[in-house]
């Protein structure tokens, strides 16, 4: 590993600093995705930008390696670099809500736990994602996909300025009217052009009572359960979210009947953000046409929304994803789904399918960097989750012959840069296609030409813009 001096770090930064003799170095490197075991040559945990831009400086001038840790929920470990400078934004975790203009600024280190519970107390929120530890920064820097898509649209969509320290130390607000270029290649780019210490989200009423539909098949129903999900969901109004789950394993909870725990199977979950009344009419077609093995339908707080999957993936957990966008649920894509459902290992692991419809058809295709087309199609998330090493090699081979089937049938291989373990350049260039991939990368080579900011979903600098 990595030896350097990190004594003059400690004097430029307000914010801890450890190295790896030190105690709490471990917990600081410690990221959700448990099969991660890297030792960065130190933390530096960031109060403020300028802690950030002192972090970068030190960095640069000792020639180090840069990971910046919001959350700590990468899949692929991108929270945390072997022998380099981890930059901690965990600190950053207030948010503050103006309910009269109904924006919210959340730090660059805070959750969806966060930022759900203050927005809630206003009865407003943004989209976020479906786990609730998940940082507000990986999730919104890739698109952001939840819930609320079908609704608002993606987290991007509902951005309305972010406080970014460049590669070389400024600190600047980005939005449509103050470095837009910026502005529009964060939304969707990902990590690539800076450490992003503040997001201003533009929010929406919701909740904060909300109502779930949660209906679940066994393995035999699998065929009939998708092909209802694909007749249903698009269907559905603007006002409710969907999560289609296969391979889903029922989990130990009280509202699932004892002898139906652990039992793989078909899911299809519904979130109504109007009435009950407009729910129960929502969902009375889905029990009537494939009674369910079973069935929760209830009120609950947005809040409960957001964290009912967390258990689905807890913290420590070995884990893998990869994804691909679908066009439709064909019977032959529902042939492999339910052809390679049998094969997995682990009942942890299961193929989360998210809908992209509704609001989120209703952005341009160029007005964001999102990776993907705004057509509604499906971002199907085939993820292995284990308890140890052994069983999550096994479901990593499950993932990436599942992802190999359908690859042959997907309208975006690439997919989602949010679920892209394996980054490699051709899926990111697949993932946002030649045009927008070519824009980016201009855009990298004016704000981040080193590629100081490249454990991510990597867009290379343009030679081209290097030269001018």
């Amino acid at each position: 590993m990595t030896i350097i001096d990190i004594e003059p770090l400690r004097s430029s930064v307000t914010g801890p600093v450890f190295g790896p003799e030190d105690s709490g170095y471990d917990d600081a490197r410690a990221i959700w995705n448990g099969s991660i075991d890297h030792r960065p040559a130190g933390i530096a945990r960031c109060l403020s930008p300028a802690d950030v831009a002192a972090a970068l400086g030190y960095a640069r001038e000792h020639d180090l390696e840069v990971s910046v840790r919001g959350g700590g929920h990468s899949y692929r470990g991108a929270s945390v670099c072997e022998g380099g400078l981890m930059i901690d934004l965990s600190a950053l975790n207030t948010v503050s809500v103006d309910p009269s203009a109904r924006t919210a600024r959340a730090g660059g280190g805070a959750t969806l736990a966060n930022l759900d519970a203050a927005t809630q107390e206003h009865g407003l929120a943004v989209t976020g994602g479906v786990i609730s530890d998940t940082g507000v920064g990986g999730l919104t820097l890739g698109g952001g996909m939840g819930w609320l898509t079908r609704t608002l649209g993606l987290s991007i969509d509902n951005l309305a300025s972010a406080e970014v320290v460049l590669a070389d130390g400024e600190v600047v607000r980005a939005s449509q009217d103050d470095h837009p270029d910026l502005f529009w290649a964060l939304r969707g780019g990902g990590g690539n052009f800076g450490v992003v210490t503040e997001f201003e989200y533009r929010l929406s009423a919701i909740g904060p009572e909300v109502h779930l539909g949660f209906f679940f098949w066994g393995m035999d129903d699998g065929p009939d359960a998708l092909r209802l999900c694909r007749d249903v969901v698009p269907a559905l109004p603007r006002n409710v979210g969907a999560l289609i789950a296969s391979t889903l394993s029922a989990p130990p909870a009280a509202f699932v009947p004892e002898q139906f725990h652990f039992h793989p199977g078909y899911a299809l979950l519904v979130a109504g953000f109007g009435s009950a009344q407009e729910h129960a009419q929502v969902i009375a077609p889905i029990r009537e046409a494939l009674p369910p093995l079973f069935e929760f339908v209830t009120p609950l707080p947005y809040t409960g929304l957001q964290s009912m999957l967390d258990d689905a993936e807890p913290w420590g957990a070995y884990a893998y994803e990869k994804a691909l966008d679908l066009g439709d649920l064909s019977d032959e894509v529902i042939g492999v789904l339910t052809e390679h459902a049998v094969k997995k290992s682990s009942p942890m692991s299961f193929i989360p399918i998210f809908p992209l419809q509704g609001a989120f058809t209703a952005v341009g295709e160029d007005d964001t960097a999102f990776g993907g087309s705004r057509s509604p199609h499906y971002v199907c998330n085939m993820t292995a989750t284990a308890t140890d090493a052994g069983t999550l090699d096994l479901d990593r081979t499950w993932v990436r012959n599942l992802w190999e089937a359908l690859r042959p049938l997907s309208t975006n291989p690439g997919g989602y840069v949010n679920f892209m373990t394996d980054a490699d350049e051709e899926r990111v260039r697949s993932s946002y296609g030649t045009g927008k991939y070519a824009r980016l990368s201009q855009i990298k080579a004016r704000y981040d030409p080193d590629n100081v900011f490249h454990l991510n979903a990597n867009i290379q600098p343009a030679a081209s813009a290097l030269k001018q």
